[in-house]
């Protein structure tokens, strides 16, 4: 009887951290993202026509904020903030896919305007 008392309790315990997303935290997270895109929005469509701020300073700030977005709906959403190594992983790898990305970008586009010289 202890046994099966000690496995409800780890039971419940495991269950606890993924109810943590109560309807005021899903408000709570749609809100923070509704912001950001706000936010992104206000960038692109007032500040930069309005050359208030450079697309040169606006491109990384946009990266920035959809970095924070993308945190928020996998933290939360996926329910990876309860678990920490598969957060990391979803964050990591495809960063590193990026940044490699770009890099080839990069060399790519240089390839090109030297044939063009």
């Amino acid at each position: 009887m202890s046994q099966h008392t000690d496995a409800h309790v780890h039971d419940e315990h495991g269950h606890e951290e993924h109810n943590a997303m109560s309807r005021g935290k899903i408000v709570q997270v749609f809100l923070i993202l509704l912001g950001i895109t706000v936010i992104e929005f206000f960038i692109a469509l007032y500040l930069v026509p309005k050359d208030i701020i450079n697309i040169t300073v606006a491109n990384p700030i946009y990266i920035i904020l959809t970095l924070a977005k993308a945190f928020y709906i996998v933290a939360y959403f996926m329910h990876l903030k309860f678990e920490k190594v598969g957060l990391i992983y979803s964050l990591v790898v495809p960063i590193l896919f990026i940044i490699g990305l770009i890099l080839v970008l990069t060399n790519e586009s240089h390839h090109w305007i030297d044939l063009i010289r």
